[in-house]
């Protein structure tokens, strides 16, 4: 998968840009609030149909304007295409591929399969568990179609029983049937869930292992355990033992919707005893870990792109990085960095084949 060209439209602060990339390694570069990361979000909506800093697509629009456009020339498995996406206030997003429209966006999740990593993803050692979920749905969504399904069947489902459960609390009535209704849809997709994220978890450990031990220096452990009650328990007969509490709360109170995955640094978990420089590598081995599972189920590397990693990292470990993912089983990457000189003098001493870019603050663009 390669991206040719990007055109961004009322795009955030882009009110009109266009790009012209490497086929390697692509270095944005540009003071804080230039729209650097904006680039690298917008190839993220290209790919997910959705943002990864801002999920209500009307705040991603220029203010005072009503539309926007990304538009990008991609090559994938050797042949060419032109994928746009349109956002306009009040109205679904449009995503259109060789200027046909996809008329469901789920289908076209994992076309243009894409890993990001910025500073947000501190989130996933600190946050709640909801974070973490979110990391094993994009990443097993992009790669399996079955899972994307009964994810949205599932929330569908689970959406309709809290409804469902408030309206019987509030009307003092209730019906058993009704709820056993939403139980099998729930049990149906939470056992192809389970599975799925269990596959991932297995798959997810060596990888991360071997990532971080290659950022670190092999000083430490990590490790990672897939969090659910699906362990024990069917979930219908979890739906059966909380139904009396589940009526009190007003909310299903079991479920993969409440799974999580859990992160250790030697015996303890990251949250607690990871520094600052060992969370980060930990991050990076996550999200390159993540990439090498996409790249194994798809046949064909995602996209990578490395949003202002570099902050907490010495240089030795950022030469690393960029070494390791300049080789060929990676693919093209994009890189944002509020330091262009540190990136260039990096990129000629480790032989990168680059392109690098300059975001003015009166929001030209400059090639280095």
């Amino acid at each position: 998968m390669l991206v040719h060209a990007l055109e961004l439209t009322h795009f955030k602060n882009h009110r009109a840009s266009s790009w012209l990339f490497n086929p390697k390694v692509n270095i944005i570069s540009g003071n804080n609030g230039n729209g650097k990361t904006n680039v690298l979000d917008a190839l993220h909506y290209l790919s997910l149909t959705k943002s990864y800093l801002n999920n209500t697509d009307a705040q991603n629009i220029t203010h005072g304007e009503s539309m926007a456009l990304l538009k990008a020339k991609l090559e994938r498995k050797g042949n060419e295409h032109v994928l746009d996406l349109g956002l306009k206030k009040g109205q679904k997003k449009k995503v259109r591929l060789d200027g046909k429209e996809i008329d469901r966006l789920a289908d076209h999740v994992g076309y243009m399969p894409v890993v990001m990593i910025t500073p947000m993803d501190r989130d996933l050692i600190i946050d709640a568990a909801e974070t973490r979920r979110k990391l094993m749905d994009t990443t097993v969504s992009q790669n399996d179609k079955q899972y994307l399904n009964a994810l949205m069947a599932y929330n569908r489902a689970l959406t309709q029983r809290n409804t469902t459960l408030k309206y019987f609390a509030s009307n003092r009535t209730y019906d058993a049937e009704m709820i056993g209704l939403y139980n099998d849809q729930l049990a149906q997709n939470a056992a192809i869930i389970f599975e799925a994220r269990k596959s991932f978890a297995a798959e997810l450990l060596p990888l991360l292992t071997h990532y971080y031990q290659f950022l670190s220096g092999g000083k430490e452990t990590v490790g990672v355990r897939y969090k659910s009650t699906l362990h024990e328990s069917s979930m219908q007969d979890l739906l059966a033992e909380n139904e009396a509490k589940d009526r009190v709360l007003q909310y299903t109170s079991s479920g993969t919707h409440r799974d999580d995955l859990v992160f250790h640094l030697g015996e303890h978990p990251i949250k607690r005893v990871g520094s600052q420089g060992q969370q980060k590598s930990f991050l990076i081995a996550l999200k390159l870990a993540q990439f090498e599972i996409t790249k194994s189920h798809l046949g064909m590397p995602p996209l990578l792109l490395l949003d202002d990693i570099f902050d907490k990292l010495d240089e030795g470990r950022v030469a690393n990085l960029l070494s390791l993912v300049h080789t060929e089983e990676f693919g093209q990457i994009f890189i944002t960095d509020t330091h262009p000189d540190r990136m260039l003098e990096l990129s000629e001493h480790l032989k990168l084949n680059h392109s690098s870019f300059e975001i003015t603050d009166d929001g030209e663009i400059q090639s280095l």
